[in-house]
């Protein structure tokens, strides 16, 4: 059997890609446009339907719900949130902690919608297990659960290397962290479930229309034109191709490559029986799930970065990226070395400049976003959704302030990315840093990578 590449992500390979909804047919009133059909625009436009059944909604996408990063991803749901540390610098310890127990509960909220929507997922909540396999990871993994505790991640665990073994065989593994704030999801049985709903509440969803612009009032369309007294860019990743957005947040690709379904003498050799979501302390790190039909999908940055911020629009792969990865999986799990790569797949993810998630709407204007998740956008998009609903409300004049719009991350402020090719250079150079880095570094941690933190944002 030969690998497919691309076909936009293996999480379509078994139903095949959803038939598209009807474009937008000639101008629009209502009373909310959301600009996206991934998880984000679909969890703001869900729970605005919830708490207001009588707005006029309708949501924009350029071409199914799904087909984006909701569609592509790791299925790692959990409590990550892009740029902690950064909030607790600007706005204090206490409000980076409201905002990371805000993600705490954010996982167990997104189980519970789907499950009370009746979307099977495929979740399983497994938690989250990050290993280190050199001292230079150790001492970075040891940080980093000091860091957790800190913050209210207190029920995260410190594993020997013992301890991680009986859940999980890496060769070389040290150590390693739990958390039970995860959880192993289908991306895209959670994105089409989401989009079912949405529909089902009454909410307009019109695909296969790309918006071409966007100002206050409107989001402008080859189809027509939707006039609102709230408009809300959901894009994350593809932001990029809007008018004027073309520097605001960089197009990250990631890829992926799924196995066959492994026998039951692979899993006896691996373990994994609590399917957790695996992540590593790399500094190009890689994330793994075991399937509900026991396959391991594995994914890592790849070809970070396209000139222009250029995006591939099916999820081709280059051959020498799903090699990288295949190195991985055979150097990760020896058992599954020989295993055959039914699919690979890439994708793009949102990157600001200082690598911080923002949610926002200016009551001037009527415009508001959310995205730059930097790759954990699975569970923080469902909070970004409950925060736009609560930010649109007020500005609808049907809210007030929550603790939600109280959260550090909303109005956050970041400035753009700098201009071709300047930018191109400096990802791939960054990147190039990070992988000399893990394969040099041993007893402490690559000052080269450090540095690298720091020119790009992310230290």
């Amino acid at each position: 059997m030969t690998t497919v590449n691309g076909g936009v992500s293996f999480w379509y390979a078994a139903t095949g890609l959803p038939e598209r909804g009807a474009p937008l047919d000639g101008d629009l009133d209502a009373d909310v446009c959301v600009v996206g059909g991934g998880y984000t625009g679909l969890w703001t436009a869900y729970y605005l339907k919830q708490a207001a059944p009588d707005l006029e909604i309708a949501l924009l996408e350029a071409e199914f719900c799904g087909y984006g990063a909701s569609g592509r991803n790791g299925g790692w749901l959990y409590n990550g949130i892009a740029g902690r540390s950064r909030y607790a610098r600007l706005h204090g310890e206490d409000a980076a902690r409201r905002l990371q127990l805000a993600m705490n509960d954010t996982v167990s909220e997104t189980l519970r919608a789907a499950a009370a929507e009746g979307i099977d997922c495929d979740a399983h909540r497994g938690g989250v297990l990050e290993i280190a396999t050199t001292p230079a990871q150790l001492a970075r993994l040891k940080a980093r659960f000091a860091h957790e505790q800190a913050f209210g991640a207190d029920e995260v665990h410190l594993l020997d290397a013992a301890g991680a073994a009986e859940r999980l065989y890496v060769p070389g593994t040290l150590g390693a962290t739990w958390s039970p704030c995860g959880a192993r999801v289908h991306p895209a049985k959670l994105v089409l479930g989401l989009a079912a709903a949405v529909r089902r509440l009454g909410v307009r969803v019109y695909e296969s229309t790309p918006v071409t612009a966007i100002a206050p009032g409107r989001a402008v369309t080859a189809h027509g034109t939707v006039t609102a007294r709230a408009v809300l860019r959901c894009t994350e990743g593809f932001t990029a191709e809007l008018a004027g957005q073309k520097r605001s947040w960089l197009p990250m690709n990631s890829s992926m490559i799924a196995t066959e379904p492994l026998p039951a003498e692979v899993w006896e050799a691996i373990g994994w029986q609590d399917r957790e979501v695996l992540g590593d302390e790399a500094h190009a790190y890689m994330y793994a799930q075991r399937t509900a039909d026991d396959r391991i999908a594995l994914g890592g940055r790849g070809h970070p970065y396209r000139y222009g911020s250029r995006i591939d629009r099916d999820g081709a792969t280059p051959d020498g990226t799903v090699a990288q990865l295949r190195e991985i999986l055979a150097r990760m799990f020896p058992a599954a070395a020989d295993a055959r790569i039914d699919h690979a797949w890439s994708g793009v993810l949102g990157v600001p400049r200082d690598w911080c998630a923002t949610v926002d709407l200016d009551p001037a204007t009527g415009l508001g976003f959310a995205g730059g998740y930097v790759g954990s956008g699975v569970a923080t998009t469902n909070l970004a959704g409950r925060t736009l609903r609560d930010l649109t409300l007020r500005h609808l004049g049907r809210g007030a302030d929550t603790a939600l719009t109280a959260l550090p991350w909303v109005g956050h402020r970041v400035r753009r990315w700098e201009p071709e090719p300047a930018r191109w250079l400096g990802v791939h150079a960054l990147y190039a840093v990070y992988r000399h880095a893990d394969r040099r570094e041993h007893a402490a941690t690559s000052p080269l990578a450090t540095l690298a933190d720091r020119i790009s944002g992310r230290g």
